[in-house]
């Protein structure tokens, strides 16, 4: 259980770097940094939170044929971002089983019952 919850918080805390890099990157214009951090940090996250079509769409945004605008870049840099924001909110979510455990194994003095 804490080894999930672990997991969740350093994927959790990963995506809001990632997010913030990219606001960032945006709001300055950085090309090269957007790309950097789509193809190799968002690429790895997503893979790593098992979110291959986000994996598969970061991938696409840099692999693929080059853009005919900067302008058609920067809308799937913000594509990207809006599937990242909506990906953040189910990863605050636990599994059933594992809410049960926790609410059944513990007391309500915190000490665990037999």
């Amino acid at each position: 259980m804490l080894h999930c919850n672990m997991n969740t918080l350093t994927q959790r805390n990963a995506l809001e770097d990632m997010l913030a890099d990219m606001r960032h990157a945006r709001r300055k214009g950085d090309l090269g940094r957007l790309a950097f951090v789509a193809y190799c940090e968002v690429r790895r996250w997503a893979r790593d939170a098992g979110k291959t079509a986000i994996a598969e769409h970061a991938s696409e945004l840099i692999v693929a044929s080059p853009f005919a605008s900067k302008s058609l870049f920067l809308e799937q840099v913000d594509s990207l971002i809006h599937e990242l924001e909506e990906v953040g909110p189910s990863l605050d979510e636990l599994p059933v089983d594992a809410v049960k455990q926790t609410g059944s194994a513990l007391s309500t003095n915190g000490a665990r019952s037999p």
